[in-house]
């Protein structure tokens, strides 16, 4: 549940009320009103208007923050693996293999060359 005044950011249009999408608002209200689909009332200031939006419309802008960091720390060591011809943490972030996982698999991993390796990030990057 979100407070009330919390900087929100609408991420989806449900119900199609043409939402302004990507714009950041505020919680001014709760809808309690058990008749209605909607959960909040957010003020949007770009639009200049308010507007009642369901829980799966909104996300705080914090959560958003955190998935953005994550995303661009992966990127980060993605594009690390790649320049340090790491395999092994290449395969951990590609895969999600955990470190066990990556102890059973190397010696499948030693046989691979260098032009073996590059060709596999190659397909990988193409997909």
């Amino acid at each position: 549940m979100l407070r009330l005044g919390e900087k929100i950011v609408i991420v989806a249009d449900a119900f199609e009320q043409n939402l302004p999408i990507g714009d950041y608002g505020y919680v001014i209200a709760y809808d309690r009103n058990p008749d209605n689909a909607f959960d909040y009332v957010v003020r949007v200031p770009a639009a200049n208007r308010n507007f009642y939006v369901t829980l799966e419309d909104v996300e705080t802008e914090a959560d958003l923050m955190m998935e953005e960091a994550e995303r661009a720390t992966r990127e980060a060591l993605i594009d690390y693996a790649l320049s340090t011809h790491n395999e092994k943490l290449f395969h951990q972030l590609m895969n999600g293999e955990s470190e066990e996982a990556g102890q059973t698999e190397k010696t499948t991993a030693d046989n691979m060359s260098q032009a073996e390796f590059i060709k596999q990030v190659n397909l990988r990057a193409w997909i």
